[in-house]
């Protein structure tokens, strides 16, 4: 194949991917569909972020920037398009931030021509990842996400990181305002920022831990006010959703996306981690919170709202279900946007009805077998009549 016959056939089969219709899955738990097809890979990246299309300096139209993945969107519904801040992966480990966009949110997915140009902070980044998105009361958009560092503590080990909370802000996904990063005692992952004022004040959900990867003595997800965006420290932090022994959190757990408001309380959506024979497995749970103090729990329903299933155990991590991105329409439907494995991009369709229903309605963790075999027995002689 020549090098114009090849142009030919790059163009009509990214094309032909990025047009194909999705469409949801049959015979699902009733409180989720989930679609069809992953809804971005690697594979849906621009050509132009991939190849030199100049004859001369690419006779062979080599891939000259290679593409790993496409995970870990944070989400937004803004002036009727669908929009998803993705954490892009090229085949240099380094992830950067991308916005795609969709007329309906579950499929015919495009991403803008450029990736996110973010301004750097006063100590530069190795990596950033997994931005958050909120639309905040105060008129600004703003993203939070993971920045990480060598940890110059530990010269020798050339895998020791530090994990801290990268803030900025925008109006349009197009031209953002670094601020400087959350100021925290412990390392910082998984922080999202609360939609109102609380008290006058900005609030945070957090992940204290003590380590890159282990959470250590952190406790789980934590509550924080802060005075001034613009120089955000965490003065006073409390755990409002904690781990727990043999649970599906007992490693770890962090929240997801900013929180949903619905007339019943804050819906929730966060993962938890524990530890198998075969490494850690990332699940994705719900929870509850009162509207006039979002740090009451009020619900939550026992184990994993969604779980890697088929293909999605298989990727560069496997066994991993994450989100920190979805986005609810005027009509109530909910879109959910979740990685597999940190691979892939998908969608899972539900309502605000639908997950007000399966929190309210679903029985908690009782933390012990006995529990667990006592809440079956219930449904049980419940459909017995």
């Amino acid at each position: 194949m020549d090098y114009h016959e090849r142009m030919v056939l790059l163009h009509e089969r990214h094309e032909e991917l990025l047009n194909r219709r999705n469409e949801p899955e049959e015979c699902g738990n009733g409180i989720y569909e989930r679609y069809r097809y992953p809804i971005l890979t690697a594979a849906h990246t621009p050509l132009e972020w991939r190849y030199d299309f100049d004859y001369e300096r690419n006779p062979y139209l080599m891939e000259r920037i290679m593409m790993n993945a496409v995970l870990n969107a944070g989400a937004i519904r803004l002036d009727g398009r669908y929009l998803v801040v993705c954490r892009v992966e090229g085949a240099d480990r380094k992830s950067f931030f991308a916005v795609a966009e969709s007329p309906n949110g579950t499929d015919h997915f495009r991403f803008w021509p450029e990736p996110i140009t973010m301004p750097e902070s006063a100590i530069p980044a190795t990596n950033v990842y997994d931005m958050r998105l909120t639309q905040h009361e105060d008129g600004w958009i703003y993203g939070v996400f993971c920045v990480e560092r060598h940890d110059d503590s530990q010269p020798a080990d050339l895998s020791a990181a530090t994990a801290a909370a990268g803030i900025a802000r925008t109006r349009d996904l197009k031209t953002w305002e670094r601020l400087p990063d959350l100021v925290s005692r412990s390392q910082q992952r998984n922080v999202v920022l609360h939609p109102e004022f609380v008290d006058g004040r900005y609030a945070f959900y957090t992940r204290p831990q003590d380590g890159f990867i282990d959470a250590g003595s952190g406790g789980g997800i934590g509550w924080a006010l802060v005075d001034d965006i613009t120089h955000a420290e965490v003065k006073e932090e409390q755990i409002i959703n904690a781990r727990h022994y043999h649970t599906i959190m007992e490693v770890k757990n962090g929240e997801g996306p900013a929180p949903l408001k619905t007339p019943q309380g804050w819906l929730h959506l966060a993962h938890g981690v524990r530890g198998t024979a075969s490494g850690l497995r990332y699940v994705l749970y719900m929870y509850m919170t009162a509207l006039d103090d979002p740090t009451r729990v009020i619900a939550q329903p026992g184990g994993y709202f969604l779980a890697p299933q088929g293909g999605e155990y298989i990727g560069d991590v496997m066994n991993v279900c994450f989100s920190n991105g979805w986005v609810m329409d005027p009509d109530g439907r909910v879109l959910i946007y979740y990685a597999s494995s940190d691979t892939r991009l998908h969608v899972a369709e539900s309502s605000v009805d639908r997950l007000v229903d399966y929190c309210l309605n679903t029985p908690a963790d009782g933390l012990t077998t006995g529990a667990s075999v006592e809440s079956i027995l219930k449904l049980i002689r419940k459909n017995h009549g």
